[in-house]
């Protein structure tokens, strides 16, 4: 080990872990003279390590920037919080003139930083693929998708009308390996009943009146890549049990055949309502409901997260700006304050179209002012406790 970075843990496990996707480097590790007389184990990602603390008890782990699998802050997070019983520490690599080359290039011993600097390096998480917003509510969001995107686990998205839970499913996909591959849409409540089932899982010519010709499902459209259910809470029961049976073996049968074809396609699923409260109320299969809730991700309303709005409101005048070929427009101070003050039932994407209504009737000024902003009209119907705007 580098001098003066020798780690001296205070455990009783007399063991330590090492996760680094380097053979080399773990080697390294473990032979180096801090850690004679300890017990190592070696791992090369951040799945692993965290598999492996499950096992056993650990003094300290030891994890390289580089792992296999996942984020390795977002490991370091991750076992700090479980275990803050283990110290974990960075693995860096010096360079040295005298070191024996390893991959091709010339690395020195290991140097070690505190996990107290873990924190400082994660402080800002960026942004998501198509998301905005850097609150801690949204920090969460970002650190369970980079968690869950590398692995082809069941992903169930939940959140109000309008937080972008959509952005959610497709950062998942763009963030995995699958993606480029189909990332195919099926909005559950869009679709009529009587035609969901061919809609999903495709139709032999004749199956039904006006079936002219055989049609591929949208699961089989996603071959290989993702199926994003929208609104699943909609889904028909009998159409739930169909979907369970997919979701079980993975093959798909067309509507009017006795062809049997397997599929492989990531699933993540969305919804706005309490699926837990449906089950209970026997309107959503129980053993659906846990197939799909493999890894929840919560999104939080807009009126959660405010101190992201002047971001947001930012983004959305811009891109209204360019598609209209206008010169750049800005937000007066005096607007995100009455935007921070509103509720936003309808969340980011009441704020998008709030922005973009104040962008029009802005004309030819390159501010937006309050009297952009008129109060929700009570017309619509919307009650006062959601529409708790300032006079």
């Amino acid at each position: 080990m580098a001098a003066g970075a020798a780690v001296n843990w205070a455990g009783t496990t007399g063991r330590f872990l090492v996760a680094s996707a380097d053979p080399e480097i773990r080697r390294r590790v473990l032979d180096a003279p801090e850690f004679f007389g300890k017990q190592g184990l070696e791992v090369s990602g951040g799945a692993a390590a965290l598999a492996k603390l499950r096992e056993m008890a650990c003094d300290g782990v030891l994890l390289d920037k580089n792992l296999s699998d996942l984020d390795a802050t977002e490991v370091a997070k991750m076992i700090r919080r479980e275990y803050p019983e283990v110290s974990v520490c960075w693995i860096e690599i010096c360079e040295s003139s005298d070191a024996a080359g390893v991959a091709g290039r010339s690395r020195g011993a290991q140097s070690l930083h505190s996990d107290r600097e873990l924190d400082h390096q994660s402080e800002e998480m960026e942004a998501l693929p198509g998301m905005i917003g850097r609150s801690p509510a949204m920090h969460e969001v970002y650190r369970l998708v980079r968690m869950v995107a590398p692995r082809d686990t069941t992903v169930l998205i939940t959140g109000e009308t309008g937080t972008g839970k959509e952005l959610v499913a497709e950062a998942v996909h763009k963030l995995g390996p699958r993606s480029k591959q189909p990332f195919i849409v099926v909005n559950c409540a869009a679709i009529p009943e009587a035609l969901l089932e061919a809609e999903l899982f495709g139709h032999a010519r004749g199956a039904f009146t006006g079936a002219v010709q055989s049609r591929l499902g949208r699961i089989h459209t996603a071959q290989g890549g993702t199926l994003f259910l929208d609104e699943i809470g909609e889904l028909p029961l009998g159409m739930q049990a169909k979907l369970l049976r997919f979701l079980q073996s993975g093959e798909v049968q067309r509507l009017g055949s006795t062809d049997v074809h397997r599929v492989d396609v990531r699933v993540i699923c969305a919804t706005n309502v309490n699926l837990a409260a449906l089950v209970e109320a026997r309107q959503f299969r129980m053993d659906l409901y846990y197939r799909l809730e493999v890894f929840p991700i919560a999104l939080p309303p807009l009126h959660a997260r405010l101190d992201d709005i002047p971001r947001l409101a930012a983004h959305f005048l811009d891109r209204f700006c360019e598609d209209g070929g206008v010169p750049a427009k800005r937000v007066s101070e005096a607007v995100l304050d009455l935007l921070r003050r509103r509720s936003w039932p309808g969340n980011v994407r009441e704020l998008q179209h709030a922005i973009e209504r104040a962008f029009i009737l802005s004309g030819e000024e390159n501010i937006l002012r309050t009297e952009h902003f008129p109060r929700p009209a009570a017309s619509f119907g919307v009650c006062d406790s959601l529409r708790r705007d300032v006079a």
